[in-house]
């Protein structure tokens, strides 16, 4: 079914900022109610006696589920209401979240866990698109390095407010507090206006495997070369993620408040500076050559590399932090010019089932897989070996952003 929506305001218009800025602050509450579970940790591990394997369930659970959900919200998004899809995501996942604080057991907690992936499906497939579509080609580096600015502050009130309401009244509250406040963004989502899409006619036309399914997107060479830098970066990004609060209540003796305090400061400045460093760079180096995204990401991996596996093997907490502050810095490089290779690369009718099938394969391969994996590293040998997997992870993340330059020029002019 196709919504045939009245004509949008122009392009960067106010109205078109209003969408940036409410979709900013969707994907904010996103990234909060996601990475809250892992400042938490330490308590639902004592409460319910769990091994690291069962701890890092948790966040695979959420992960699997949100693999899985994408390629269908991507299908629909290609043909449904995209804010009515966005806004039915952000509900279901934020009551998901506070059902979360109700958990009396670890099955219980897992469930709600995996209902959350339901939610933030829906909205991750259609929304990069979505707002895609308020902007013109030569700002959207920048513009989507703003809409995942809610990656870096996100995660990191995820981790200051997991830490702080955790250790001071539990973890059942801090699942309630950061869950409940998504509702109240629910129904502006509802009623932003849908941008015409650009190809509806040739979808309706030409919607056959061959020429507007899922099976274009894997004769995509870019695409897919694309897909595997992000894959492998998410398994790094997605194991650190969980297991660095912990790793410094373990390894450095902080407090659960205290640690997530520091990991939450240093991810949210070292995100914010990246990533927006990231965009404008990219846009910059861009408009010489249709490889300048890539070659930014693929040059912060290469750096963010070294700073991660020193950041592991500190013996000192100030020099653990400082790897740290620069490894970050150097990841977050990425986020708005690879998102922007997706839009770039694909076209305006299948955009939505490219995210799909884009973060189907990012999660299946990366942090559906890496947090379990390092939990049962970590039960053989100890947390800090087992985190040394991950900046061999990002090495690969650079191998694959520099192997898509080579096909990226012309997978760009076929999407035109």
């Amino acid at each position: 079914m196709h919504i045939n929506a009245p004509s949008p305001p122009s392009k960067s218009s106010p109205y078109a900022r209003y969408v940036l800025a409410l979709l900013l602050g969707v994907n904010l509450l996103n990234y909060i109610d996601r990475q809250v579970l892992y400042a938490v940790f330490p308590l639902i591990q004592h409460d319910f006696s769990l091994s690291d394997t069962a701890l890092g369930l948790l966040g695979s659970g959420f992960m699997v589920t949100y693999m899985v959900s994408a390629p269908l919200f991507g299908w629909l998004g290609d043909r449904w209401s995209r804010t009515r899809l966005a806004a039915a995501g952000l509900g279901i996942w934020s009551v998901a979240t506070a059902a979360a604080g109700l958990a009396p057991t670890y099955p219980a907690l897992l469930t709600a866990r995996t209902t959350v992936g339901v939610g933030e499906a829906s909205f991750g497939t259609v929304s990069p698109g979505l707002l895609a579509e308020f902007f013109d080609r030569e700002r959207r580096g920048r513009i989507l390095s703003y809409f995942y600015l809610a990656i870096p502050v996100g995660s990191a009130l995820g981790y200051l407010l997991g830490g702080v309401i955790g250790q001071h009244w539990g973890w059942h509250a801090a699942f309630m507090m950061v869950g409940l406040p998504g509702l109240l963004l629910v129904l502006p989502v509802w009623l932003m206006r849908e941008p015409p899409r650009s190809a509806d006619a040739a979808l309706e036309q030409n919607d056959t495997p061959d020429n507007g399914g899922y099976r274009a997107l894997f004769r995509n060479r870019s695409f897919i070369a694309n897909t595997l830098a992000m894959a492998a970066m998410t398994f790094a990004l997605g194991g650190l993620a969980q297991w660095i609060p912990t790793f410094l209540y373990r390894e450095h003796g902080l407090s659960v408040a205290t640690g997530n305090t520091l990991f939450g400061g240093l991810t949210v400045v070292t995100g914010i500076c990246g990533t927006l460093t990231g965009g404008w760079l990219g846009d910059r180096l861009q408009r010489r050559t249709p490889k300048g995204y890539l070659l930014v990401s693929g040059w912060g991996f290469l750096l963010g590399t070294p700073a991660a596996a020193y950041a592991i093997l500190a013996p000192s907490l100030n020099h653990c932090l400082g790897g740290m502050f620069l490894a970050e810095f150097f990841l977050f490089l990425n986020t708005g010019p690879l998102n922007t290779v997706i839009v770039n690369v694909t076209r305006p009718a299948v955009r939505a089932m490219a995210f799909a099938v884009n973060i189907f394969f990012i999660h299946a391969l990366g942090d559906a897989i890496s947090p379990t994996i390092l939990g049962r590293l970590s039960d053989i040998w100890g947390l800090r070996t087992a985190l040394l997997s991950t900046p061999v992870a990002i090495l690969v993340a650079a191998l694959f952003a520099f192997v898509c330059c080579r096909s990226i020029e012309g997978d760009m002019a076929k999407a035109e």
